[in-house]
């Protein structure tokens, strides 16, 4: 594992007196605007002052010209949109070449991604090296995942994501094979230039580009610091459809001419990280199905899917079980619940397989599958579709374990003490079956930052200035723990580094009320930054037993519907 924190501190300012031209690209397809006003906002917040924001609208919405134009950034447009996210990037490096001075270096950021303020400054240290194409930092989220909000363990539970940018990207780093994940990114100017910018023969047109770079003797540095922060799908088949993008991105990549076997200048390393990732998307997710389906057999077809003794089945198996959770808890803490894992990998794991085999056998013609963000989160919505075959399984399953127990005819004893792993397999399944199943219904949200605190804030009215508690804080409205007062009462909440902010009380609470902010475009901006462009990485990086089992009781009795 390679950190280079120290690296970057050490070599921070290494250009000089004159600070390196950066073009932040903001590429945007169909979000609405409270989703890019946080994005720009944060860019323009940047310490970095030789910086200059670009919005790449591939709708061509006047509206967020317009709105661009307020925000004094610069807007551009294309008339069609060849290449997808790629093709929309590419355009603007050609819009940018025929600058009288073009970029040093070119920051990408997804719609929904806000930069922390050193972000620049942090990245551009690492290309003191001239080999240093691109740096990479991680990803967090300053919204729960639908697996994460679904079922109540959203301060209990880490998002998918931090096993991959916390251990394992930094893993990659030290072997010298970390890789784009397209936002939060900085790429060399002359290295985009180099490779004739981003490759658009897959869908997942970051990893692609990493392995471009090294094909031509660049190499990717990846910055294990929380240096943006985003906007987790919020809706399962959001989620679902983004790592089903992934994989069909990685096997187009495997089937092109940068793959492990094509004829190109990659290492043998870079070969075999395209290779390991071929197998991961393959293996992982149709195991997953089979996992669920296989005790079935055994059940209902007299299928003997275990011949082993007892004795054998603990010495062997149960040995690497245990042995693999102590690794895990060594090398990553907190990462890996099994159930848990289980439940996040078979959501996804039917359009996943479906992906793989496909694009292995299929690479070309699909197209570019968007990310939904925003809309409408306020009402329960059950996925029934994706809900469908866990719940058939489900079903099935507890159906065949009562015939297996009450029947002998379902339970043939021939299968020897093969019986007793296929129960506790049974039983197993039903557990991960039946959270998925409740992962399926999802529950209402309101805009809440999981790494907000509670924090002091003073309120004035006309009865009186009183100190409170302010329990939560968002853009629009504010709950605030003290003096109880009449709704629709008016007055003004000093917050700090804000300012004092207009408010009317719209509802009593429990512990005080419940106020409707009314920020300037100033004060607006300025708790945009608060929120998103300040403060420490949001979410946890580790599962709290305590929590979860408190946040998944919750929501067994209904309780965690808030």
């Amino acid at each position: 594992m390679r950190l280079r924190s120290d690296e970057a501190t050490a070599n921070a300012g290494w250009w000089g007196e004159t600070e390196p031209r950066v073009a932040i690209l903001i590429a945007t397809y169909n979000e609405e605007q409270d989703v890019l006003e946080r994005t720009i906002v944060g860019a323009k917040s940047l310490r970095h002052s030789s910086k200059e924001v670009l919005v790449l609208d591939d709708s061509r919405r006047d509206w967020l010209r317009d709105y661009c134009a307020q925000q004094s950034v610069r807007y551009m447009r294309r008339p069609d949109n060849k290449g997808s996210k790629a093709g929309n990037i590419n355009h603007a490096l050609d819009r940018l070449a025929e600058d009288p001075v073009p970029p040093d270096f070119v920051a990408v950021l997804d719609a929904d991604f806000i930069p922390h303020r050193g972000f620049i400054s942090r990245c551009l240290a690492l290309f003191h090296d001239p080999a240093v194409g691109l740096v990479q930092t991680p990803q967090h989220f300053f919204n729960a995942d639908p697996i994460q909000h679904n079922l109540g363990i959203s301060h209990s539970y880490p998002d998918e994501q931090r096993f991959f940018f916390d251990h394992m990207q930094p893993s990659r780093d030290g072997w010298g094979i970390a890789f784009c994940c397209g936002t939060s990114s900085i790429c060399r100017w002359t290295a985009l230039r180099d490779i004739g910018g981003l490759p658009t023969e897959s869908v997942t047109e970051d990893f692609l580009l990493t392995l471009t770079l090294q094909d031509r003797g660049w190499t990717t540095a990846y910055l294990a610091e929380p240096l943006t922060e985003g906007l987790a799908p919020e809706g399962l088949k959001e989620y679902t459809t983004q790592r089903a993008r992934w994989c069909l991105g990685l096997m187009q990549i495997a089937r092109s001419n940068l793959g492990p076997l094509g004829k190109n200048d990659l290492r043998l390393r870079d070969r075999w990280s395209v290779a390991d990732s071929v197998l991961f998307w393959m293996t992982s997710f149709p195991f997953r199905i089979a996992v669920v389906v296989y005790p079935l057999l055994y059940w209902y077809f007299s299928i003997i899917v275990v011949d082993a003794a007892l004795a054998d089945v603990l010495s062997v198996f149960g040995a690497f079980f245990i042995w693999s959770l102590v690794v895990q808890r060594v090398l990553m803490p907190g990462m890996v619940v099994p159930i848990l894992h289980d439940v996040g990998q078979l959501l996804s794991a039917i359009p996943i397989t479906q992906a793989a085999f496909v694009g292995m056998l299929r690479p070309k013609g699909h197209p570019f599958s968007v990310t939904a963000k925003g809309g409408d989160r306020t009402k329960i919505v059950v996925q029934w579709r994706m809900m469908a075959p866990f719940l058939v399984l489900l079903i099935l399953t507890v159906i065949g374990l009562m015939l297996g127990i009450m029947f002998d005819h379902f339970a043939f004893h021939d299968a020897g003490d093969g019986k007793w792993v296929v129960l506790f397999w049974t039983v197993n399944n039903i557990f991960v079956l039946s959270l998925t199943v409740l992962a399926c219904v999802e529950l209402p949200r309101r805009e809440r930052h999981i790494a907000d605190l509670p924090d002091r804030g003073i309120l004035i009215t006309k009865d009186g200035i009183r100190q409170e508690w302010i329990r939560s804080l968002t853009i629009d409205e504010a709950r605030l723990r003290g003096k109880s007062h009449p709704v629709g009462t008016t007055g003004e909440l000093r917050l700090t580094g804000i300012g004092d902010v207009p408010v009317t009380v719209t509802e009593k609470t429990v512990d005080g009320v419940r106020v409707r902010l009314q920020p300037t475009a100033e004060q607006r901006e300025a708790l945009l930054v608060r929120f998103y462009a300040e403060g420490e990485a949001p979410g946890t990086d580790r599962a709290k037993l305590s929590g979860l089992l408190l946040g998944l009781s919750r929501r067994l009795t209904l309780n965690g519907r808030r």
